[in-house]
């Protein structure tokens, strides 16, 4: 499962390095630019996850391999111009995939250390969402686990849901294939269809496509 692990870490570095490139384009920034977004976008998430897991210094910090491929997402949107896409179905499977594999990720990571299933699901979703709010922040945007979106945490929440679960039952890779694929389908079905969920004091039945994240 290390293998594995590792293997999805770095899909999530490359997906979340493109999705920052992608934004640095819109805002129209130069190549350092788009290298600082792409990479904080890549690796945030995981820094923050390893930090917070005490297990040694970040992974991202020690193996290179995650900085080249933060960096090789994020030329790929430098070099081609994607933001035609960004609200187009390739960008938003680029997105849910990111989310749902970093999720997984997280969790998984954090099992392998010994930690309990609330844990593991903290750092998942710390995982997926940490390194897109981080952008976010440097992008002068509201990040999007603070609400105005589409289900967005909530999905990461669900997947290292799924990933806990299942590994706790003892089958550890059906949870990666769930989780992903649920993670998917609800992101894509949020996005499609604007759900959210409530977030204001005049709360009420029949709100849920209202405002809130």
């Amino acid at each position: 499962m290390t293998e594995v692990t590792r293997a999805l870490d770095l899909s999530g570095v490359f997906a979340n390095g493109t999705l920052g490139g992608v934004l640095a384009r819109a805002r129209r920034l130069d190549l350092f630019g788009f290298l600082v977004i792409g990479i904080v976008s890549g690796l945030g998430g995981g820094v923050v996850r390893d930090t917070l897991l005490q297990h040694g210094t970040p992974v991202a910090l020690t193996d290179y391999t995650y900085l080249a491929v933060a960096a090789a997402g994020t030329l790929l949107a430098f070099v081609a111009d994607l933001s035609r896409h960004t609200s187009g179905w390739a960008f938003n499977l680029l997105d849910a995939l990111a989310l749902s594999v970093w999720a997984v990720a997280g969790a998984q990571k954090t099992l392998a250390v010994g930690l309990g299933w609330l844990p593991a699901v903290l750092l998942g979703t710390i995982t997926a969402v940490g390194g897109g709010a981080i952008r976010d922040l440097l992008l002068a945007h509201t990040p999007a686990i603070f609400g105005g979106n589409p289900l967005y945490a909530t999905v990461a929440v669900l997947v290292s849901g799924v990933m806990v679960l299942c590994s706790r039952l003892g089958a550890p890779t059906v949870g990666i294939l769930a989780g992903i694929t649920a993670g998917v389908l609800l992101r894509l079905a949020a996005l499609t269809w604007g759900w959210r969920l409530p977030g204001s004091r005049d709360w009420r039945p029949g709100a849920w496509r209202g405002r809130g994240s």
